[in-house]
């Protein structure tokens, strides 16, 4: 990330034609709701904040992201080590159910057979319902490390530092602090408007995202492929 908070909020200030700071002298308020839209982002797309990592697996079936994170996007693979490990056996998503039907006390660490819990994943289950916590077949026992794509929660930023979301999102965030500027003076004449103009445009350019990357994501191609083959 290179986009500076700073340059956004000149940007602002150019736009609510106060340069000069007379209005907004203070930019505690307008560097808040950087930090506000920063988090609308994050939860309107998940993957503007996606961190690929390894973690330490917690001992049985039921695994928590990292504190910093919101919400799982994808497991990978099981990897060698915490840090700096190499990358082993992949785990593929599964129903729950499927497993409930077949081995209803997979849970259980006294299980044995193939649902017997040990350092290796090979499934993973997860619920939109509870998006910071996820399930792993065989359950955990002894050091078990994984590769898993999560959303993360943004780092609050201040004047100097950068954005802590994709330089891409830049204008999505100057149109998001315009939109609260001009909520806060809703009562003058035409800034109501104006704040649900800011408003959709910053909607717009973030769903709307979600379908540039629909159709220009490898996997399109990988489809095609199938289909020919």
């Amino acid at each position: 990330m290179a986009v500076t908070v700073q340059s956004v909020i000149d940007r602002v200030q150019a736009t609510l034609q106060d340069t000069s700071g007379i209005r907004w002298s203070s930019t505690n308020e307008l560097v808040l709701w950087v930090n506000d839209s920063q988090r609308e982002i994050a939860l309107i797309k998940p993957d503007a904040t996606a961190t690929n990592t390894t973690v330490t697996l917690a001992t049985g079936t039921k695994q928590t992201i990292p504190a910093a994170g919101n919400r799982l996007l994808r497991v990978i693979r099981n990897m060698s080590a915490a840090s700096g490990g190499t990358g082993k056996r992949t785990i593929r998503l599964v129903g729950r159910e499927i497993l409930d039907a077949q081995t209803q006390d997979w849970h259980d660490p006294a299980v044995t057979g193939d649902a017997a819990h040990g350092p290796v994943v090979k499934h993973y289950m997860y619920d939109e319902a509870d998006p910071r916590n996820y399930y792993v077949y065989p359950g955990v026992s002894g050091n078990a490390y994984i590769e898993i794509v999560y959303s993360a929660n943004p780092a609050t930023v201040t004047l100097s530092d950068n954005l802590a979301v994709p330089d891409i999102y830049a204008n999505a965030v100057m149109n998001y602090v315009l939109f609260m500027a001009y909520m806060k003076e809703a009562e003058v004449a035409d800034n109501a408007q104006r704040a649900a103009n800011h408003y959709q445009l910053f909607v717009t350019s973030v769903a709307g995202k979600d379908q540039i990357d629909a159709l220009r994501t490898p996997n399109v191609t990988l489809s095609v492929n199938r289909a020919v083959a």
